[in-house]
């Protein structure tokens, strides 16, 4: 199979011919000339650095950049001889905070020199250093790679990184199984973990024996002085359950009226086997959709890749320390959720103590279980990116989901991820019910797609945390900042008064929270409006808004019906068409009724309804 650096090099060597220019360069791809000079090798270092902090890399040096605009185009330089003692030395340029030299030999597998036309060029291999050795650094600055960009971390950042690793000394997954002996490890599974740790290179040779691979298995804390630890029982064990009992099950449920036999599933392996099988029982047993832009094929409710991340981050988050199950639970049509053993580390959590209460989860990149999450990156399934929560975020703003969010218990964690759009008919008809306000808001503009979304992703925030559910903050790494920043100067969203400073939290204009106008509607109807029953008020306080903030000014009896339905439902769906009947009867009726006592009139050649702003002088007269 052909390697990726050798299709990165096919594809330089076609466009050096060509003389031709792409990005080809990335967060973890360098291109660059072998440097003349001291101050250009600095630069490289600083690259190397940056891959080192952020996710590993691979810098290529042997061609450079020329030109600008149109003709800008990539030159072949060669690889110097003169660069060898400067690569060699890699392994031992960067040191801790303290200033300390540092041994990172193993985060550099063999550089190779490969024929390229007619010359050859350097390939330099980086990895990833694992969550509780970051930062390093480089003539006393520490550096991370966004894009293609090398960028100095923030002193903030580095202080948080420097508690993290205090807390990875004491690292649940590398505590010693009690009973288990180097014979209760599996030497195929720990050939296949070596097999993938060679996907880019080859930087181990295959164990023949466990005896052979004693030293292997230290180095990477699958034992600790002979004795196996729950990570090594996790990654190769032969019979995990036997020994980390609920430590290494995920138990799944249904959640239906009727006891279904096949609803129910334990599963308990090792780790890679039980993320698989429980991605297995998601997509088994959540309800599909038929595609047609793809030819009538099945689609899941919720995207694979939310399904995936969520069921991996759960196994490598988890608290290793507590000897319960993960649980999946499915309820079909409105949600599935993942109770995980563990809790979130306090500083990740943010509980506003003035209204509007706020409780926010900060999404982070740093795993729970740092070894254990280094094997897991090796085998593609977590990235330290803090990629699951930014994707659920993400794909909610972008309509394929609704609303994620968590409940905290005690020693436990449970995600809901919710079916459905977060721009859904609910929020549409709340923000056409808005929609005077807005653009007054906006300065004349209609809000974008783009500002309903993150507007709908704050409020229905707020919803849920009133009912003591945390969701995940935006921040600017879910790529809707800009969005963000023009509804904070339109005073749409705010600021809240205890935001950190790092890591605001916003909240919506409390006029788009507002829930009812009792107040309002008894100043203009007086006493008469008491005597109204709970469905005829709410359907005045719809009213009210459409008169005041919208640009109808009137809203029909199917328009309020619709609105309040939605409300009633959740998400807006009227999918119950017996029931939505029944309710539009209802509001049709009462519509009538306070139409006929003089709450309301209706506005001149329109549909719509008006409150009736003399009813006092009309009934005190």
């Amino acid at each position: 199979m052909t390697s990726l650096v050798d299709r990165i090099l096919a594809k330089l060597a076609e466009l050096i011919s060509q003389g031709c220019f792409e990005e080809l360069e990335s967060d973890t791809l360098e291109i660059k000339p072998v440097p003349a000079d001291g101050g250009q090798w600095r630069e490289r270092y600083k690259s190397v650095n940056a891959f080192l902090n952020t996710r590993g890399g691979i810098l290529i040096l042997g061609v450079k950049e020329e030109g600008q605009g149109p003709k800008k185009r990539y030159v072949f330089t060669g690889y110097q001889e003169h660069a060898e003692p400067k690569l060699k030395e890699l392994s031992g340029l960067f040191v801790n905070r303290a200033g300390h030299s540092l041994n990172l030999s193993d985060c550099f597998p063999p550089m190779e020199l490969k024929a390229f036309l007619d010359g050859r060029l350097a390939v330099i291999y980086v990895d990833e250093l694992a969550a509780d050795r970051k930062y390093c650094f480089y003539q006393c600055e520490a550096y991370r790679r966004i894009l293609t960009g090398d960028h100095k971390i923030k002193e903030a950042e580095i202080e948080a990184q420097e508690e993290f690793k205090e807390e990875a000394l004491h690292a649940r997954e590398l505590k010693i199984v009690p009973g288990a002996t180097l014979s209760d490890l599996d030497l195929d599974r720990l050939n296949e973990y070596i097999q993938q740790l060679n996907r880019t290179v080859r930087v181990e040779t295959f164990k023949p024996d466990l005896e052979a691979a004693l030293p292997f298995l230290e180095r990477k804390f699958f034992t600790k002085a002979g004795a196996v630890t729950t990570l090594g029982m996790l990654v190769c064990g032969k019979y995990p359950g036997d020994y980390l009992g609920f430590r290494s099950q995920v138990h799944g449920y249904v959640d239906v009226p009727q006891e279904i036999a096949q609803d129910k599933q334990d599963l308990c392996d090792n780790i890679l086997p039980l993320m698989e099988g429980s991605l297995a029982y998601l997509l088994r047993n959540i309800q599909v959709g038929v595609s047609v832009a793809s030819g009538g094929s099945y689609r899941p409710q919720y995207p694979e890749e939310v399904l995936r991340e969520t069921v991996n981050n759960a196994l490598a988050h988890r608290d290793y320390a507590i000897d319960r199950q993960v649980i999946i639970t499915i309820k079909p049509g409105e949600h599935f959720s993942i109770m995980n053993p563990g809790t979130f580390r306090r500083h990740l959590l943010i509980e506003t103590t003035q209204k509007p209460i706020l409780r926010r989860i900060i999404p982070e990149a740093k795993p729970r279980n740092p070894k254990l999450a280094d094997v897991l990156r090796v085998f593609r399934k977590w990235e330290g990116k803090g990629i699951g929560m930014a994707t659920l975020v993400n794909l909610c703003l972008q309509d394929k989901m609704g609303l994620p969010y968590y409940r905290l218990h005690q020693e436990e964690v449970r995600l809901f991820v919710c079916v459905g759009e977060l721009l859904d008919e609910r929020m549409e008809r709340l923000f056409t019910s808005f929609d005077a306000y807005l653009e007054n808001k906006l300065k004349g503009l209609v809000p974008t797609k783009n500002q309903k979304r993150v507007l709908a992703y704050l409020i229905k925030s707020e919803w849920a945390n009133e009912l003591m559910c945390h969701t995940i903050l935006l921040t600017p790494d879910n790529n809707h900042y800009r969005e963000l920043l023009v509804l904070e100067k339109a005073k749409l969203i705010n600021k809240h008064p205890e935001s950190p400073g790092l890591y605001p939290i916003y909240n919506v204009d409390q006029e788009l929270m507002k829930q009812d106008y009792l107040d309002e509607l008894r100043a203009l109807f007086g006493v008469f409006f008491d005597s109204l029953d709970l469905f005829a008020k709410d359907v005045l306080s719809v009213v009210y808004r459409f008169n005041y903030y919208s640009k109808s000014q009137a809203a029909s009896a199917k328009q309020i019906s619709l609105y309040l339905w939605a409300q009633r439902d959740g998400s807006g769906a009227a999918n119950e068409v017996k029931a939505f009947d029944a309710f539009y009867r209802r509001a049709r009726y009462t519509f009538n009724k306070l139409e006929k006592v003089g709450f309301v009139v209706k506005k001149p050649s329109s549909r719509g309804y008006l409150l009736n702003e003399n009813y006092k002088l009309d009934h005190l007269a």
